[in-house]
């Protein structure tokens, strides 16, 4: 009874190993005789159009191996709020089917046919980064060879998460990430290459991306780390791309006009201190840089703190500043004209050591210096032989001597003592002015470069 069970097995094993080294045998080859005349024969191809749901391999212990390559036709949008990169490229999947096969020769010297994506076995690649639902178009065909290699190239628009660093906005660049990867086939089953060169690849990228004049592709380059998911390990390509922002817009727009306001705010330093006109310019001046600031808002990033808003608040603070010196000077002025508090020592030693106080201060005289005692050199009206004759500067005390005399003296006024100091205050604020603003564009453009 034992060795009838056995008879019989045996018997249904060689059949069966007969049945499917024959179809087998038939399964390798597809027939496409008329192929030239007729068209494609569907029934040719309907084995192959079963088994799309397997992966097509004629030994599962061995991986199958997927190539991918794309280009980056256009940057859509970068947006630095939502940290998200939006792009748009052709993707291009190969690999090949040993299943599919045919003979050029009886085919009509037809190399390649295209099968709709339905009909054939796809790999489950994906991008981890993206943000959005797959909007992959429909009906789309690929290219299938006589010796079974598969090229699938689809359009994919990608919206993917990006750390973005907007410090140097507008002229940051931007490193992003995209990892290919599949959801389902481990290394055991599936593995992934490269169908090109990454220097192929960024230069094709950059003949044909579409930027929208904002983005510049610089370099494409790419890492194959394995991803570990408990005790699973897939197969990964990471590809790094780098792009940067064409700073022009914003130059033009933001820093360049900003300039030139800054540039008449000092330069309104060189109105006279007297002038009614000068607080009211700086005024205007402030006022119009708040309006260019609101109609410029919509060109700065709305989140993060980036350079060039350091670099503008630092414009409104040092119009701000200029102002307030301003204020200062005009009420200095008001109280040197009006009631001229007594004059402190400091002000008698600054202004006796002030290096040049002609300049600051036109009613201080340099008052020759005469008397008895003095050689006929110095004495007015008289030189010595053969010299010319050199006004000679009163000594430091009598100087002083001159400065505290009345009004009725020849000495300077108590008004004009306090007029004067307020000419050296202005001309050392507006100094200390130019140090800071220059310091201040230096040190941002120092750190723009780098």
């Amino acid at each position: 009874m034992e060795g009838g069970w056995l008879a019989k097995g045996g018997l249904l094993l060689c059949l069966t190993v007969s049945f499917l080294l024959s179809g087998k045998a038939g399964a390798f080859t597809i027939n496409c005789s008329g192929f030239h005349q007729n068209g494609v024969d569907p029934a040719g191809f309907q084995a192959i159009f079963d088994q799309k749901d397997f992966r097509p391999v004629t030994n599962y212990s061995i991986p199958m191996r997927v190539n991918i390559s794309f280009t980056l036709s256009a940057i859509l949008n970068v947006d630095a709020q939502l940290q998200l990169l939006t792009s748009f490229m052709w993707l291009k999947l190969t690999w090949h089917n040993p299943f599919i096969s045919w003979d050029p020769e009886e085919c009509g010297q037809i190399k390649k046919l295209s099968v709709t994506i339905e009909n054939l076995w796809l790999p489950d690649i994906f991008i981890m980064e993206s943000m959005d639902v797959d909007q992959t178009p429909e009906g789309l065909s690929a290219y299938v060879a006589h010796d079974g290699q598969v090229v699938y190239n689809r359009p994919v628009r990608v919206t993917s998460i990006c750390s973005l660093d907007i410090f140097y906005f507008p002229f940051d660049q931007q490193n992003c990430t995209l990892t290919f990867s599949s959801f389902l086939y481990t290394v055991e089953h599936l593995l992934l290459g490269m169908d090109k060169e990454v220097q192929e690849m960024t230069s094709t990228s950059r003949r044909v991306a579409r930027t929208q004049g904002e983005w510049e592709l610089l370099s494409i380059s790419k890492a194959t780390p394995k991803m570990s998911v408990g005790s699973s390990l897939f197969d990964q390509i990471l590809f790094y791309v780098a792009i940067r922002r064409r700073p022009s817009l914003y130059v033009l727009n933001l820093l360049v006009p900003s300039g030139f306001l800054v540039a008449i705010d000092a330069l309104s330093f060189y109105l006279p201190a007297e002038n009614e006109n000068r607080a009211p310019f700086k005024i205007t001046l402030l006022l119009g840089y708040n309006v260019f600031l609101l109609m410029m808002n919509d060109l700065l990033p709305a989140s993060g703190t980036p350079l060039i808003s350091v670099y503008l608040a630092l414009c409104l603070a040092l119009m701000v500043a200029s102002l307030l010196e301003t204020i200062f000077i005009t009420y200095l002025l008001h109280v040197a004209t009006t009631q001229p508090p007594p004059v402190p020592p400091w002000l008698h030693t600054l202004l006796l050591c002030a290096p040049r106080p002609a300049n600051c201060c036109p009613t201080l005289p340099y008052k020759l210096a005469q008397g008895p005692h003095l050689p006929p050199a110095q004495q007015p009206g008289l030189k010595e032989p053969g010299k010319p004759e050199e006004p000679v500067r009163m000594a430091p005390d009598q100087q002083e001597a001159e400065l505290n005399q009345g009004s009725g003296s020849t000495g300077v006024r108590l008004a004009d003592q306090w007029v004067c100091l307020c000419h050296m205050t202005d001309a050392f604020l507006f100094r200390l002015y130019l140090l800071f603003l220059v310091s201040s564009v230096i040190t941002v453009i120092a750190l723009w470069s780098t």
